[in-house]
Parts: C-alpha cells; sequence; structure tokens
C-alpha cells in the first residue's frame, strides 16, 4: 500500500471528507517505482538467448536438447548440400566446386573436383552412383560408387543447376536456373525438357509416388505440380517469391518451404542469376570452357526478398494429396534452407542463427542450435537427422539420448535506469538425478565488460535474492542444466523483480497562452458547464473549468472566454512514474513579499485554465511544481518545478487621453496601461465599422495617435479600441469634442 505524505494529509483533510460520504474505500495507486518485474516465458522470449545443450520444446519451455555430435569440419568456406553415401555422406561446395566424401568417422576427402566453383545439387542412387550438379556453366556429372571416372552426363546450357532427383520412370530430373527448365535425362545422357515457365529459377523438385513431379520455383514463388500427361497446375502461389525446400511425407503428403530473404542463393534483384544479368548465358561456348572457376560467391547477391516485402521471411506450408496446401509455421526472422520429414516429424533447417527445428504436428521446438550460420541440408539418420552447415562448413549427425549438460545464457535485460535488484524466481523441473543452476551478473553498460560483476554463485534454490547483487541498468542470468539417462530437467517461466532508482521528474515546457484562450477536452460541451462564482472557497480565488465527461480528456480543443488565462505544460518522469502538478503564483509588484501563493494542488493533466479577473491589473509569475510522490515513499519522491516568464493580467480598457478636430479630421490620442492596443475601429452615424488609420501606420502600441475622418454633419463618431487581452471600450468622440 502506499505510504501518504502526513503534511499534505492535513491540508487534504477537508476534501477527503466531503468525498466519504460517497467513496467508502480510495483505490491505492501501484507505487510504480517500488517494485517491476521481467518476465520470460514462451519460444519467443527464450529464443533471445544463447542456448548450447538447450532447446525449446512445443511449449517453449527450456530443456536438454537432443544429443548431436560433430562428424567433421571441411576446410571448405561455403557448403550447398549434402547427401547419404554408403556408409558416410557427400557434401556439395563451393567456390572451388568440389564433391567431399566424410565417413562415419569424419574422414574428409576429396570425392570429385569440378571445373565449376559451385555443386548445388548431388544424387547418389542405390548402387553408389553419383551425379553432382554445378554452376554457373551448369553442367551434371556422373561419377562412380569409389569416385572414379567422372565423366561429364549432361550439358543443359543453363546457369545453375539447383536440384537433381530419379523420376518414377527411372530418369534423371534436373532443375535449372536462370530460363526456368526442368530436364528428365535418359541413361545415356539424353534430355528432354518436360517443363519450361516464365519464372527464371526451378529450385526444388520432389517425385511422387503416383508419378507426378512436384516443383518449387524461384520468381513468383510458385509451387507447381506436374501430372504424368504433362498437364502443370499451380498449387499454390506464396507470398514469398522462392520456394526453396521440398520432402515427401507420410501417406503422400508433401512439404514446402517459401522464401522471402537476403540470404537467398537466387538474387531475385536484377543482379547475378537473374535473366536479365546473367553474363554466364551471353558467354560463347568456346569461353565458357576456357574460364576458369569463378571467384564470386553466390552470397554476393540481394536475395530474393523485395525492398517492400512485409510478410513472413518464412514459411512451411504442407500439401496433402489432393494438392490443397495449409499453412503450418511462419517465420518473422529465420531463413529456412532444407526440410526432412524423418522420425514421425517434419525437420527445419534455418539461418541466420543456425537453428535446427522440429514440428509434430503441436507447434515448432527448436532442437539445436548450432555454432554455424545456416543449415543448408538434411538427411535420415540412425537415431535422427544428419545435417551439413556452412559459415564455416560442418557436418553433425543426431545420435542416442539427450545431452548431460547445457547452458542457455539470456539476453541483457535492460532496466530502464539505475536499479536494485530485487529477487529472481523460475519455475519447472529439476531434482532426482537432474539439476538446474541459476547465476546472474548486473552492469551499467548495456554490452557484458570488465565494469560488470562477476557471475553469482550458481543456485539450485527457486527464489534467489540479489540483495548482494550490485546496483546496475542492465542484468543478465545464467542457467545451467544437467541430466542423466534420459531425464532432463525443464525451465518454464522466470521472473525478475527489480526498482529503479528514483530519478527526478522533468519538466520540458511551461507556456502561458494567449488572454482569453482555454483548453478544454474534445468533448467538452459548453451548455452544460456549470460555472462557480469567482469568490474564495476552499479550493481557494481561482475558477476552473471541468470538462462534462472523462471520456477524450487525451485530445483537447481550443476555446475563448474573455478574462480566463490558461498554462500548459510537458513533464516526463524518467522512471515511468505517475506525476501530480502544483501551481502557485506570485505578484511581481506591489506587497513584494516574495512568497509563492497556492493556486491548485494535485492535477493530473498538463494544463490549467482560469479565471484571471480575480487578480488585480499587474504583472505575475506562476510556478509549476512536478512530484512523484504518488508513485514513492515519501522519503524517496522528488519534485522538479520551473517558473514561467512575466505574464501581464490586464482587465482595463484602453482609454481616450485626447480629442481635437482638424478640418475634417479628428485626431484621436489613446493608450492602455499594460497592452498593446491591437485594434481601433470606426463608425460614422451607426454605419458600418471601418479600420481606423494610425499616425505612423500600424496599431501594435500602448499608445497611438489615430486619425478619423468625420465629415461635416457627423451626429455619431464612435471608435471601438481592444488591447491585446480582448478588453474592448467604445467612445463617443463627437461628446469628446463638445
Amino acid at each position: 500500500m502506499k505510504l501518504v505524505n502526513v503534511g499534505k494529509q492535513k491540508k487534504r483533510c477537508g476534501r477527503w471528507l466531503a468525498l466519504a460520504a460517497a467513496l467508502w474505500i480510495v483505490p491505492m495507486g501501484v507505487s510504480a517505482t517500488q517494485v517491476r518485474i521481467f518476465k520470460s516465458s514462451g519460444a519467443s522470449d527464450f529464443l533471445s538467448g544463447e542456448l548450447d545443450g538447450i532447446s525449446l520444446d512445443a511449449l517453449g519451455r527450456l530443456r536438454l536438447s537432443q544429443a548431436m555430435e560433430l562428424v567433421a569440419r571441411p576446410e571448405e568456406p561455403f557448403l550447398f548440400t549434402a547427401v547419404a553415401h554408403g556408409d558416410g555422406w557427400l557434401l556439395g561446395t563451393g567456390t572451388d566446386g568440389k564433391v567431399l566424401r566424410v565417413s562415419a568417422d569424419g574422414t574428409t576427402e576429396v570425392f570429385f573436383d569440378a571445373e565449376e566453383s559451385q555443386v548445388f545439387a548431388l544424387w547418389a542412387d542405390p548402387d553408389g552412383t553419383v551425379f553432382a550438379g554445378t554452376s554457373p556453366n551448369g553442367k551434371v556429372y556422373r561419377i562412380s560408387k569409389d569416385g572414379s571416372s567422372p565423366q561429364e552426363f549432361f550439358a543443359p546450357g543453363e546457369t545453375y543447376i539447383w536440384a537433381l532427383a530419379r523420376g518414377a520412370d527411372g530418369r534423371l530430373l534436373v532443375a535449372t536456373g536462370t530460363r526456368g527448365r526442368l530436364f528428365a535425362v535418359g541413361s545415356g545422357g539424353q534430355g528432354e525438357v518436360i517443363l519450361d515457365i516464365t519464372d527464371p529459377h526451378l529450385r526444388t523438385v520432389a517425385p511422387a509416388a503416383d508419378g507426378s513431379i512436384l516443383v518449387g520455383t524461384a520468381g513468383e514463388g510458385l509451387l507447381l505440380r506436374l501430372a504424368k500427361n504433362g498437364r502443370v497446375q499451380t498449387l499454390h502461389d506464396a507470398p514469398q517469391p522462392e520456394i526453396i525446400a521440398l520432402t515427401a511425407g507420410p501417406d503422400g503428403t508433401f512439404y514446402a518451404a517459401a522464401l522471402a530473404s537476403e540470404a537467398s542463393q537466387v538474387d531475385l534483384t536484377g543482379g547475378s542469376g537473374s535473366p536479365a544479368s546473367s553474363a554466364e548465358e551471353e558467354e560463347s561456348e568456346e569461353d565458357k570452357d576456357s574460364s576458369s572457376k569463378s571467384e564470386k560467391s553466390v552470397f554476393d547477391g540481394t536475395g530474393s526478398r523485395p525492398s517492400n516485402f512485409k510478410g513472413w521471411r518464412s514459411e512451411v506450408f504442407k500439401i496433402l494429396p489432393s494438392g490443397a496446401v495449409e499453412s503450418l509455421y511462419g517465420f518473422q526472422d529465420e531463413t529456412v534452407y532444407s526440410l526432412l520429414w524423418d522420425k514421425d516429424r517434419l525437420w527445419v533447417g534455418t539461418g541466420q542463427e543456425g537453428h535446427l527445428y522440429s514440428y509434430r504436428g503441436d507447434g515448432m521446438v527448436l532442437e539445436k542450435k548450432s555454432d554455424e550460420r545456416q543449415i543448408v541440408a538434411l538427411l535420415s539418420g540412425t537415431h535422427g537427422p544428419v545435417f551439413a552447415a556452412t559459415n564455416t562448413a560442418a557436418l553433425y549427425q543426431a545420435v542416442a539420448g539427450d545431452e548431460r549438460k547445457g547452458t542457455y545464457l539470456s539476453r541483457v535485460f535492460d532496466a530502464g535506469a539505475p536499479a536494485r535488484f530485487g529477487s529472481f524466481r523460475w519455475w519447472g523441473e529439476a531434482g532426482k538425478r537432474t539439476t538446474l543452476q541459476v547465476s546472474l551478473r548486473s552492469g551499467l553498460s548495456a554490452k557484458p565488460d570488465a565494469t560488470w560483476t562477476d557471475w553469482s554463485a550458481a543456485t539450485a534454490d527457486r527464489d534467489v535474492p540479489l540483495a548482494d547483487l550490485a546496483m546496475g541498468r542492465y542484468i543478465q542470468w545464467r542457467v545451467e542444466m544437467e541430466g542423466d539417462k534420459g531425464a532432463t530437467p525443464r525451465l518454464d517461466v522466470i521472473e525478475l523483480s527489480y526498482r529503479q532508482r528514483n530519478s527526478r521528474p522533468r519538466i520540458q515546457d511551461l507556456a502561458v497562452l494567449e488572454p482569453g484562450q482555454i483548453l478544454v477536452p474534445s468533448n467538452f460541451n459548453p451548455s452544460q458547464q456549470i460555472f462557480e462564482p469567482a469568490h474564495p472557497s476552499r479550493q481557494g480565488i481561482f475558477t476552473t473549468l471541468k470538462g462534462s465527461s472523462s471520456s477524450g480528456e487525451g485530445r483537447l480543443k481550443p476555446l475563448w472566454k474573455l478574462g480566463y488565462r490558461s498554462l500548459r505544460w510537458k513533464a516526463e518522469d524518467p522512471n515511468k512514474d505517475k506525476l501530480r502538478f502544483d501551481l502557485s503564483f506570485q505578484p511581481m509588484a506591489g506587497a513584494g513579499t516574495g512568497e509563492w501563493l497556492t493556486m491548485t494542488e494535485e492535477l493530473e493533466g498538463e494544463h490549467y485554465s482560469f479565471d484571471a479577473t480575480v487578480l488585480p491589473d499587474g504583472v505575475y509569475r506562476f510556478r509549476l511544481v512536478a512530484s512523484d510522490e504518488e508513485s514513492n515513499d515519501e522519503a524517496d519522491a522528488l519534485t522538479a518545478e520551473r517558473i514561467s516568464g512575466p505574464v501581464v493580467v490586464d482587465h482595463s480598457a484602453p482609454f481616450l487621453l485626447s480629442a481635437k478636430r482638424q478640418g475634417g479630421v479628428v485626431e484621436a490620442q489613446v493608450r492602455d496601461t499594460l497592452n498593446p492596443i491591437r485594434e481601433a475601429m470606426v463608425s460614422i452615424d451607426a454605419g458600418e465599422w471601418v479600420p481606423a488609420r494610425a499616425a505612423d501606420g500600424l496599431v501594435d502600441g500602448r499608445r497611438e495617435t489615430l486619425r478619423v475622418e468625420a465629415p461635416t454633419g457627423t451626429r455619431l463618431l464612435l471608435l471601438r479600441l481592444m488591447d491585446a487581452a480582448h478588453n474592448v471600450v467604445t467612445l463617443d468622440l463627437m461628446k469628446e469634442l463638445q
């Protein structure tokens, strides 16, 4: 409960007693600077940290991940594709266009060295014969099981060979770019175009059991089905411009991944690889044969994400046997590179953070975070997936059981201001062969450095007091898990409480509006307004305006009311505390006591309009005091103040000093005590009001000489004067001349 300032309590008791008849219970405001809580729960929160041996389950909870072991780390800079081969694997790489053979024990050797710089596509037949698709100057090579006798098998005259697969009729399917053609190649290397579309790239291909072929394009992002009779059907037109991966699921289903990413291997924005600028297509065959391997990286382009694209960066779809397409999951920040159906679930490999996910029908689960940035290929393994990653190149495989140990490092949390930290609490499961320990550190710099505290001692307590942790604006927590024989601890939710060090409110501006201008809520209805009498009361001498209802208070509109003045200010609190405002005033002449006299207290808004006719003519200053007491203990509350410039309060109209006739002109000397005269109008014999002419050409001073035309026979000559405070007087000059 909020602590109340006793001094102010006495001053306010009259008002509180008046309210007691209407309110039995007064709700206390929450002390904003007292306690705030960081809370992390669910995948979106935990994914912002670093996971090592830790995964996220379908409910977004942290646990030990399935055990993965590094098989090999090739020296090639880029790895693009992989296939199983014998008791090991083959990897297609760049920028030297090599196919590497990795044995089960991790031994790595060159299986094939192509003339071209990249190997994007590999296929291995059951007898061990291998086909490698190279780019640019796309060719397909056939290599024997032991890597001997490689030979050029098929040259389609395309720039890129993106995908290879064995069709139901036994022919090799070759998906190409940049002219968007699919070839079926017989055993002798004779190719036939079986699909030719306007999209520049056919990125992926997957034969179906019924003899049809699914094809994903890059350009319009089309998912196509080519029937046995050659008929082409569009199954899905994705918002993303590229279908990058296809995999066969159970019972005739398929899964596809659509992509719109700057990190795509395809440049759809006019760079290398697009139909409009493919220099390779313009080269002669002689040039192609004589050219050395290109050193250009496929990641040099700007990818397949248009600058104005607003949808999911990646999206995974399910294709039913009927051809219907369902969206399964969208990634806002992940780039999907590979898909695999294995062990009763869909596996998804992504970048740029190297995340391996699985989807089991109840949500996407983060299974592994690799040190490499892109998981570009997924293969079936004995205990789970085998995956190839790049930047830098690596090959991993799942092994039996879960990791024995794992560490989770949270992102750095920002308290918004230097703060004292209260406690760290967590919910989950641990014990009985599993442990979960927590440690924390704090600092005043956004990035942990030498000025931060050391990690606190690791503890298994579920409610960790942080009184000994140094004050800081930033804090980070770390969880260390350990399991045993299939048992894993689990972390569901964390809460971290803190209290900001109170900072003084800030008043950015205090403005006094023009005389007569008032600010009211946009829903203000003048017909419903009741004005209180302008005489001393419990609220003091000042009468103010009240809105007709509480709705719409955030929007203001200006109105005019003679005799009123308005103050408007801007203020904020660094701790986001609730502010209350007190206003006082001080005459700049007269009593000269120098004391501030109270106008009003505990204002919640940022403006105040009041009846200034209760103040004698003169010059005043106004003081605004902002306090955060509402959100703090009395001892910690802070205030800020700002004093306005001199403000003229003027209720007296201009007056006539003298008037004399000079022929047909009357010259009038007029004056105002405190404000400049802003308007002088003349009416002759009750005619239309017209401006009076000033001797110096402008009506803008406290004293003016006005010249008024007064023809012979004029009976009524009226002069109407208004000063800057909107005080108005009308004078009969003919009477003054008598």
